[in-house]
């Protein structure tokens, strides 16, 4: 709740409500070409910086892969624009976007933040994206949600754990925060390692439950867009 974290947030939430209320007077080529924008700035993100931190001698293969939440929401979201069959993804990262998103603004940690401006100013950016783009697609492109999202994404998230946990134990990382908790005040974190881990799965369940209700809002309620 700092000066700084008050401006970042209210900027990035600025822009991202603009986005989604200009889509809505956009014709169906130029929401396209904004989420192929939106899509080819995660591409340059997710291949530029660890090939930057790899130059400067900071890659760590325990914290530099994209193994986060984020870090696979923004790998999806950088190709999902390009893809003709989006849908199990969409159903996906909807929920790890917006959720992995919020998180990351509300309780910031640049695990691979180096001092510079460049990386300060790319994890607003990127994580604003990996949180608007689903939204994006949900209210301006005719993208919905499928019956059985809930299910398949608290599933395909628990592959994932299964996946990353081990993994975290061989390299010594914490991917996703399974190995020892977040170092912020983050509300969703009780207690100790595994106990938290726990109530990460209880969590995910309300809000997977929160986002597939919220997303029966739309915006043409309030803004009417162009035929």
């Amino acid at each position: 709740m700092s000066d700084e974290w008050v401006r970042n947030n209210l900027i990035a939430l600025a822009l991202m409500l603009v986005t989604l209320v200009v889509g809505r007077f956009l014709n169906k080529k130029q929401n396209t070409s904004v989420l192929y924008f939106m899509g080819a700035i995660l591409v340059f993100s997710t291949i530029y910086s660890p090939f930057r931190s790899y130059l400067a001698g900071d890659w760590d293969i325990a914290a530099d892969l994209p193994l986060h939440l984020c870090g696979i929401s923004g790998i999806i979201c950088a190709v999902l624009p390009f893809l003709k069959r989006k849908q199990a993804l969409f159903d996906f990262v909807f929920y790890t976007g917006i959720i992995g998103g919020v998180m990351s603004m509300l309780t910031p940690q640049m695990n691979s933040y180096d001092g510079s401006q460049f990386a300060y100013v790319e994890y607003y950016v990127r994580h604003s994206i990996i949180l608007v783009m689903p939204i994006y697609m949900l209210q301006n492109c005719g993208m919905e949600l499928s019956k059985k999202s809930i299910l398949k994404t608290f599933i395909n998230l628990n592959i994932l754990l299964a996946i990353v946990m081990p993994f975290n134990f061989y390299v010594g990382g914490n991917y996703m925060y399974l190995a020892e908790p977040p170092q912020v005040k983050n509300p969703l974190v009780i207690g100790e390692w595994p106990y938290y881990v726990f109530w990460f799965e209880v969590f995910m369940i309300l809000l997977l439950v929160l986002l597939f209700y919220l997303s029966k809002i739309r915006l043409n309620q309030i803004f009417k867009p162009t035929v």
